[in-house]
């Protein structure tokens, strides 16, 4: 049974691009399968979280990773009455403008173009599916609904202060109302990207032998899994019995969430989609308890795996790689792919240039970014 706050796609705002709409699918349904046959989406394979694509092929890659938090962000979205193919959406979104090589390839290209207005990956999502994505005969972009380009531009809370010039230049033309809180929907792909990335960092770094089982079984919520496991299957085999702590841990943190939600909307009670935007707080989160638990383990992998030796010396390898695209491409536009160069006849400044390069080396592959620069530059 839907809840009376779930996003309704008979009630939908809309496209800005009026379109006939599907006899058989939803609105939000169309959303989400114009996501997944994006090229932005398909290139999310060769795009990392933390390890280089090259390093291995266990390791979890932006597209694994967007369908871990979809399918997270399907069970708490069921469990709770919500819109499900609307929150699977924009999980499916949510990382679509990430630079190549993970948070490292962001940062240096939030540097590189702080002269120019800087870069932020969610801004950069509603850029790709308004503007740079360009298969349909009658629009630039994906046309997505209003609720899920909302989820996508804020599903991470309302953007307030110096908003990212990407959103604010979309938002001048379509309101997105980013001094609001986003649906209970995007409010879950938000959590579930939190639950996907705890759970499948600590099965990398266990993979990438940057920290052992036995330190995992120390730290909060998992002793409790280790111990629930060990005195289930005293004899377990060391992968089988790892694997299947994460596994509860896993289920601990969707558990949690769907309760505190609970918890949560009951002491609200909002009737509708528009009460949750008003809410003034998060709906969708962790309780108290686990979010602290889960802050220790945070930082566990920020000492232990985030700034491991192994990978801050490749954080700075493919550091030196977008710092040297990028001012090869300001110079050498001509370099640029064909399709994109008529972009680049109708600049006007050194800023409008600037924003076409970081659109074409955001949107680069771990594997074509090392390319690339071996072939342009060298090295």
């Amino acid at each position: 049974m839907r809840a009376p706050f779930a996003s309704d796609p008979a009630h939908a705002r809309g496209r800005r691009v009026q379109e006939e709409e599907s006899t058989f699918r939803s609105c939000f349904q169309r959303d989400r399968d114009r996501i997944i046959h994006a090229s932005a989406f398909r290139r999310l394979k060769h795009k990392t979280q933390v390890f280089i694509e090259h390093e291995g092929d266990y390791y979890r890659t932006r597209l694994t990773h967007s369908i871990e938090v979809a399918q997270v962000a399907r069970t708490i979205s069921g469990a709770l009455g919500l819109n499900a193919e609307l929150t699977e959406a924009v999980a499916l979104a949510h990382d679509l403008g990430h630079t190549p090589f993970g948070h490292t390839g962001e940062d240096a290209l939030g540097v590189l173009m702080a002269p120019y207005g800087g870069f932020d990956h969610n801004a950069q999502a509603i850029r790709i599916v308004t503007h740079l994505e360009r298969h349909y005969a009658e629009f630039d972009g994906l046309n997505l609904t209003w609720e899920t380009l909302e989820g996508i531009a804020k599903h991470n809370g309302p953007v307030t202060g110096d908003i990212p010039w990407a959103l604010e230049a979309y938002c001048r033309d379509h309101d997105l109302e980013l001094h609001t809180f986003a649906s209970a929907e995007a409010q879950v792909a938000a959590i579930a990207d939190d639950v996907a990335y705890n759970h499948h960092d600590l099965h990398d770094g266990l993979r990438a032998e940057l920290f052992s089982t036995d330190e995992l079984a120390e730290l909060p919520i998992l002793k409790d899994n280790f111990a629930a496991v060990d005195a289930l299957y005293p004899d377990l085999n060391y992968y089988r019995r790892r694997h299947e702590a994460l596994r509860r841990f896993f289920g601990v943190l969707v558990e949690d969430v769907i309760n505190f939600a609970r918890t949560r909307l009951n002491e609200i009670d909002p009737q509708s989609v528009t009460d949750v935007r008003m809410a003034g707080q998060t709906v969708i989160r962790f309780s108290d308890e686990v979010f602290r638990d889960l802050k220790v383990i945070r930082a566990f992998l920020f000492d232990r795996m985030y700034r491991a030796p192994s990978v801050v010396k490749m954080r700075a390898e493919v550091t030196q790689v977008v710092e040297e695209l990028f001012p090869f491409f300001m110079a050498h536009t001509d370099h640029l792919p064909k399709q994109w160069r008529k972009d680049v006849d109708e600049v006007d400044s050194e800023t409008a240039l600037a924003r076409i390069v970081s659109d074409y080396i955001s949107g680069m592959t771990d594997r074509f970014a090392l390319q690339e620069h071996a072939r342009l530059i060298g090295g």
